[in-house]
């Protein structure tokens, strides 16, 4: 079961008192029976990487597609540098630069000429728009490679190039729905390293949506999304610091019961994870010996181990997040995309 977080508390978690870039207020939107969206709210401020977390289903990919005005919320307000999404969409599209998860570029044409048909969308031409291109191929660091085929580079210099498309017009505020999809770790790296570039030295707000742990280490802030719910608001360092303490699994032969009798010994609040018994607890290492102890023979292993933000999905929801389902799928989506590659 998933718990709905009283929003207007955590919109209160802001870097400094600085004005909203980015304010999405109670928003709502479903799916025929489903809630894609379930009243979300919180703020994005300038100069900063923040991050929409969630597993498949969880409503992120709903969120990029209003903030990036392809679609309108059953309910509730997305405001863009002032412009309402729903309303003022085409002043919105100016504000903003959007990068796909699917590729957009075309692997025939060289990376300028790609550049130079979205300068043409935005209504760039000429001079204007021949510096407009290299200052911004400089900028991805592919202006030494503007006329040669996209087809030749590499799936990182791709992704740069599919990057310089979104920030040709300058936007104040840069969308990347899970940007790093098909990279390898160096090019994760290198990407990463752009963006914070982007924020420190161009002042650019970045949003990335992302299912990755530790891809959301990386943002300033997270917005941490389940089943359409907004169940966590804030800094990597703050989320994991509610925690409290230590994560503690135990793997026995009946979990359910050990459980129970850990949390009648020791006063714990305790959940069965996937098989495990979980709980938090202050200096864990010194509870360990106590625990197994109490129950001698009964625990057959277990581990302590700081909390991560997936602890913070688990002390928030009460589930994993990926369950066994959404985890074949992610398993067989990959396979098949391996298959159509050869």
């Amino acid at each position: 079961m998933t718990v709905a977080l009283n929003t207007t508390a955590l919109s209160e978690v802001r870097p400094a008192t600085q004005p909203a870039v980015i304010s999405v207020q109670h928003l709502r939107h479903v799916y025929g029976d489903r809630k894609a969206l379930d009243g979300v709210s919180f703020e994005v401020y300038p100069a900063e990487i923040f991050g929409l977390l969630g597993p498949n289903g969880s409503g992120k990919t709903t969120m990029f597609r209003i903030l990036s005005t392809l679609m309108l919320p059953v309910d509730g307000r997305a405001v863009i540098m002032g412009f309402d999404a729903a309303r003022q969409p085409d002043q919105v599209r100016k504000q903003i630069g959007v990068v796909f998860q699917a590729p957009s570029i075309d692997v025939k044409l060289t990376a300028a000429e790609n550049l130079r048909h979205v300068g043409h969308l935005y209504g760039l031409k000429g001079k204007d728009l021949s510096a407009r291109i290299n200052e911004t191929l400089s900028r991805v660091g592919l202006l030494d490679r503007a006329n040669e085929p996209a087809e030749t580079f590499s799936g990182g210099m791709q992704r740069r190039l599919e990057l310089a498309k979104g920030l040709l017009h300058r936007p104040a505020v840069l969308l990347l729905d899970e940007p790093t999809t098909g990279l390898d770790p160096g090019a994760r790296r290198d990407l990463w390293q752009y963006l914070s570039i982007l924020r420190d030295e161009q002042g650019v707000t970045i949003i990335v949506t992302t299912h990755l742990m530790e891809e959301a280490e990386r943002c300033g802030r997270l917005a941490i999304l389940s089943e359409g719910h907004l169940v966590a608001l804030g800094t990597p360092t703050e989320l994991k610091q509610e925690i409290g303490g230590d994560v503690i699994l135990l793997e026995a032969k009946d979990p359910e019961s050990l459980a129970k009798r850990v949390s009648a010994r020791f006063g714990v609040e305790t959940a069965v994870i996937d098989g495990k018994v979980r709980l938090e607890r202050e200096q864990g290492h010194r509870f360990v010996p106590d625990v197994v102890e109490a129950f001698p023979g009964e625990i057959e292993s277990l581990t302590v181990a700081k909390p991560t933000l997936e602890d913070v999905f688990i002390h928030r929801t009460g589930h994993r997040f990926w369950t066994e389902d959404q985890a074949g799928s992610e398993t067989a989506a990959k396979k098949d995309k391996k298959k159509k590659k050869h």
